[in-house]
Order: C-alpha cells, then structure tokens, then sequence
C-alpha cells in the first residue's frame, strides 16, 4: 500500500504528540483505524521551529507499519530527500516555495522508492503549482502558516481548495491539507474535494485518540 491507495484517510500529525512518550503515542494511534502517520520535519530556517530529522524516523519505522508521511519544511530539500527515504519514509512532501525545488526533486522522490507531494503555503497563488500537475503524486494545501503546531484554520483555504480541485481536473493526484483541521471544518473539507487530513492538536489532544479520530471520520 502506498498513500494513492488511500481515500478520505486521516493523518494524525506528531507534532502535536508528547514527544517524552513518542513511542506509546504513536502505539495508540496504530492500534486505531488510522492507516497513514503525518511527521513534520523543520529545519529552523524555511521555518523558524525545528522538529526532528531521519534519525527519529528511522526510529519510529522501527516501530509501526502506518505509512510514513514526511512533509520537508526545509530550505534545501533535494539534500533530505535520500536521508528521509533511507530512513524509511513513504512518502516525500516538499514546498513549492523553495528555490531549489522543481520536476526534477518530485523524480528524485519518486526514484528512492517514495510518493512525491508538493506544498503550498496560504500565501502562495494555488497557481504555482500548474508546471508539477503531471509528476506530483499529492497537492498538499497548508492552512495555517507552517512552523507551530496548533494554530487556528485560515478560512480562505476553502476556496483555495475549490481552485486547486478546478485545476486537477481529470488528474489522480490526491489533496491533502494540514492545519487547524478539526470537527468544525473536516465535513467540508471532505464534500470541496479533499481525500486527505493531517489532524494534530484534534487527536493528540483528546484524552482517546481511537474516539477522536472515529469522530472525525464519520464527518468525512
């Protein structure tokens, strides 16, 4: 299984998780209905937060089976793609933003074993994305403005996801989006055309995560 076989799935996002007990948080969420794990990697430059790097994801392959969904928010993405494969990622999402990222990054991802996805932040035109349409596996649409967890949903992303579903046309690539995602806007989401939802603080922060995520999906 890969994330194009995935259909109005869910991705519980660790960067809201208590890092101190990694390991049991991301046990819980196995033991769940969820088939995909959101892992946001930040490098303290195209971000200012740092989370993490292959080291820790090596580790948590170690430890689940749940497809492994790396978002890269770092300035020099073609230098993590190999690291991030080796250490057992799935799937590779990198930002359109940065300079160094064209078709040939999305090939790179793709020639290490990984589905490829680009991402765009609130403030970039959904337009950007018209030169990748035929070699990007997943459209990732941030909703808030990368960097800390738990902010709230820009509103506007509805309409931007109403333009980049205009723009995929007959495409099979799937649409992701990531921030602020919750039971308020998820049904939505789900009925503009979205197929996946990167859910942090609205999972991790539920007393049971098997609950919430049910409670979510049932919006779908």
């Amino acid at each position: 299984m890969n994330i194009l076989d995935l259909k109005k799935e869910i991705a519980p996002s660790i960067l809201s998780a208590d890092f101190l007990k990694l390991k049991y948080e991301i046990d819980e969420i196995q033991n769940t209905s969820v088939k995909i794990l959101h892992l946001d990697v930040m490098d303290g430059h195209f971000v200012p937060n740092i989370t993490f790097g292959p080291s820790l994801v090596k580790s948590i392959r170690k430890s689940t089976n749940l497809l492994l969904d790396c978002h890269l928010m770092v300035s020099e993405p073609n230098d993590w793609v190999e690291p991030f494969a080796k250490a057992g990622a799935n799937h590779l999402t990198v930002h359109v933003e940065c300079e160094s990222v064209n078709t040939q990054t999305l090939l790179k991802i793709k020639n290490q074993g990984c589905t490829a996805g680009l991402s765009l932040n609130p403030n970039t035109p959904v337009s950007a994305i018209a030169p990748y349409l035929e070699d990007v596996d997943v459209v990732l649409l941030m909703s808030v403005f990368p960097g800390f967890g738990g902010q709230s949903f820009i509103e506007d992303s509805f309409d931007r996801l109403v333009e980049l579903v205009k723009l995929r046309g007959e495409r099979k690539f799937l649409m992701q989006i990531d921030g602020g995602v919750g039971k308020a806007n998820i049904g939505k989401l789900s009925r503009l055309g979205c197929d996946l939802f990167v859910a942090g603080s609205s999972v991790f922060n539920s007393s049971n995560r098997g609950i919430a995520i049910e409670e979510l999906r049932k919006l779908l």
